[in-house]
């Protein structure tokens, strides 16, 4: 039996860690209790499987490392113990702790921190959420914070943190030895990208289109684009991200945030600078569009700061549709399993594309569909739905002559300096009230900066008896109507500002069909 250096004495050790809670980190203390008794190795605390299975790895990474397991009773305590603990963030907390409960390293200072998976050869390999771990860190006041170096430049954005990428067991032994030294990571400056999407420019006609989706990005207003197949629903709104303003640092602090958690960074692209866009399939899910059995980031989530496109609307199911309802009012959704619940946010711009009948040629002579087989197709869409779009445009077939033209149209660079001018209006106006767009506006403010004059109170009230709104499609309207009256310049809405406005909202074709 291997000689126990420590027998007869009752050793103790504290190890700073972290763990993920929704998109945010909490604070966590591996606690590595070694006394005497028969052998054994428990972890307590609330762990799931994965972090029970941190034993096996933990002792073979130690073994294979060159150093010996003690042979003694070995408690590891993850505080608070009342919260769940999950994955295997934890590997390395506990294994610094055991073997500074054994001597085998010095003491570890309170400023230093410790997270990552273990392999049983002594390799750290990356984990999820280093970014809102790292962040946590910062808030509890770490300043060495040891992460696998596939999360080191994730993890550097975190402020006032020296980030020390570790490879293995052996070199951070080293380290902590005082042999050879880590070097930390560089900090990174947070800036926005600019993407790579296709430009505006290259879509023949379709300029009232254009339009619209200028609106939709300067404001953050939900779209629906209904026409043929062949007109260019599918292209227009793949180029929207090119018009998109400009993310802030805390837009993408936020939205990395929530990939990091879903797995979706890596060493190579530790950070999202540039708005998402994610394009579900029809065939998707409730639970994968809202978030899956493991309280991971649905597609809803993914998108916030961004935009998710719902091609062919229609056919997705109809609960699939319906779950949008919370998330479009909100921005945030809750998901509760039989694991937990947690709040993402999801705050993003929803932009929808469907054809006008089932076939697609409705109003042509290749359409053979049914009254009955029209109503149908747009029963999936309820009221309540289309009520949370600010604009419904249609994309007709192009003629000839349009395909053909050799002239291009406005590139997305020009667009998005006028898109950008009006988020800047926004943010001045929306200072310090948490409201990131006019789109997002509150009653309260609703009421101040979307005051009408008597011309636009005329107008207004005909096209509400007219069309038959609801109070929430009125509502709409005027925040509508006051993105394109910032995109103008001016300081109050005209009633050329709001008669754009209600033309959006003016979808003949489906109601004529209901």
């Amino acid at each position: 039996m291997p000689h126990d250096r420590n027998a007869g004495l009752e050793m103790v050790s504290s190890i700073k860690s972290f763990g993920i809670e929704g998109i945010g980190g909490f604070s966590v203390t591996a606690e590595c209790y070694m006394t005497n008794g028969l052998p054994s190795f428990d972890i307590v605390g609330l762990p799931d499987a994965a972090v029970k299975e941190a034993r096996d790895r933990v002792r073979a990474a130690i073994k294979n490392s060159g150093l010996s397991f003690p042979v003694s009773r070995l408690t590891v305590n993850l505080a608070p113990a009342d919260k769940k603990k999950a994955g295997t963030v934890y590997d390395l907390p506990i294994l610094v702790g055991i073997l500074a409960a054994t001597g085998e390293v010095k003491p570890i200072s309170e400023d230093c921190g410790f997270f990552g998976e273990i392999s049983l050869l002594g390799d750290l390999r990356e984990v999820r959420g280093a970014l809102p771990m790292a962040l946590c860190a910062e808030r509890c006041g770490i300043k060495k914070l040891f992460v696998p170096e596939g999360n080191a430049a994730e993890a550097a954005f975190a402020q006032g943190i020296a980030v020390y990428p570790v490879k293995n067991v052996r070199q951070l032994l080293a380290h902590l030895s005082g042999g050879e030294q880590i070097v930390p990571v560089p900090g990174c400056e947070i800036i926005a990208q600019e993407s790579n999407i296709s430009d505006f420019a290259e879509v023949k006609g379709q300029e009232n289109v254009k339009r619209a989706l200028e609106v939709a990005a300067a404001g953050g207003h939900n779209v629906l684009l209904t026409g043929p197949p062949g007109a260019g629903k599918s292209m227009l709104a793949k180029r929207l991200p090119g018009i998109l303003p400009d993310m802030s640092r805390a837009e993408i602090l936020q939205t990395t945030e929530i990939h990091s958690v879903a797995g979706l960074t890596s060493g190579e692209k530790p950070l999202v600078s540039v708005r998402p866009f994610r394009s579900p399939h029809h065939s998707i899910s409730a639970a994968a569009l809202s978030g899956g059995a493991q309280l991971q980031p649905g597609e809803m989530s993914l998108s916030n700061n961004g935009v998710l496109f719902l091609d062919e609307f229609p056919e997705f199911h109809r609960d699939v549709i319906e779950s949008l309802r919370q998330p479009l009012e909100d921005g945030v959704l809750t998901i509760s399993r039989a694991s937990g619940t947690v709040t993402y946010p999801s705050s993003f711009m929803m932009v929808c594309a469907m054809n006008p009948c089932r076939c697609g040629y409705y109003g042509s002579s290749r359409c053979h569909c049914t009254p009955t087989q029209i109503r149908k197709y747009y029963s999936k869409i309820s009221g309540p739905i289309l009520d949370r779009i600010d604009i419904i445009v249609e994309v007709p077939a192009l003629a000839f002559d349009e395909i053909n033209a050799r002239a291009q149209g406005e590139e997305s660079a020009a667009i998005k300096q006028r898109v950008n001018r009006a988020r800047r209006v926004q943010e001045e106006r929306f200072k310090d009230s948490g409201t990131a767009s006019n789109a997002r506006m509150k009653p309260a403010q609703m009421s101040e900066v979307c005051a009408l004059s008597p011309d636009c109170e005329a107008l207004m009230r005909a096209a509400y008896d007219t069309l038959g709104l609801t109070a929430r499609s009125y509502d709409r309207i005027l925040r509508v109507a006051r993105t394109i009256a910032d995109l103008a310049g001016e300081a109050e809405i005209l009633p050329t500002h709001l008669a754009e406005a209600v033309q959006y909202r003016t979808y003949d074709m489906i109601e004529d069909e209901e």
